[in-house]
């Protein structure tokens, strides 16, 4: 089975390369379809750059998902269900920052993040056509990537409606920090921070 049509695939491959230390994808996966298709997903990734591994020894609660680990496993961005449609290219920068290509952002709103005390649990309720979600799961990504106090998941909502149901997300993106509501709809790194 083949996720990514070829045209795709090449624009991976030359993103990949952008890469600057390696990174390792493990996923957590179950019987279902959609976790095929993440096994599927994360081996067309990781046989894209020799800087990618990947495991499927993931103990993660929600399956499927997958993490984009980095820098020794300080930072890390984790995928609830499969980053398509809209979140595509939030999963390219996810792999890129994890491995170390700088965001564009500010220099002094990334030294604010990677100055950050504490411990951020930050998870994000998506859509694969939510239009609004992508600029919210990238900035919570580059915050995971650049501070390993900082932790985020993205959820899409169609896989995981029991928890939709139990949080009463009404729409996305919905953002919780520490499993308390942090913020809804559109925001950009300034405003998280």
């Amino acid at each position: 089975m083949s996720v990514l049509d070829q045209a795709t695939t090449q624009q991976l491959n030359t993103y990949l390369a952008n890469l600057r230390r390696p990174i390792e994808l493990v996923a957590s996966l179950d019987d279902s379809a959609k976790s095929a298709e993440m096994r599927a997903l994360v081996e067309e990734i990781a046989a894209q750059s020799d800087l990618v591994s990947v495991r499927f020894d993931g103990s993660d609660a929600r399956k499927p998902s997958f993490a984009i680990r980095g820098d020794e496993g300080r930072a890390e961005a984790v995928f609830a269900g499969l980053p398509m449609g809209h979140e595509f290219t939030s999963l390219i920068l996810a792999l890129l920052h994890v491995g170390g290509h700088p965001p564009k952002e500010d220099a002094d709103l990334l030294d604010a993040v990677r100055a950050l005390e504490g411990e951020y649990r930050f998870e994000t309720f998506f859509s694969i056509t939510c239009q609004s979600c992508p600029e919210v799961v990238q900035a919570l990504n580059i915050m995971a990537a650049l501070n390993p106090g900082v932790q985020h998941t993205a959820i899409d909502g169609a896989l995981f409606q029991d928890e939709v149901t139990e949080r009463q997300v009404m729409a996305v993106p919905a953002i919780y920090l520490n499993g308390q509501p942090f913020g809804q709809g559109r925001m950009d790194l300034a405003e998280i921070m």
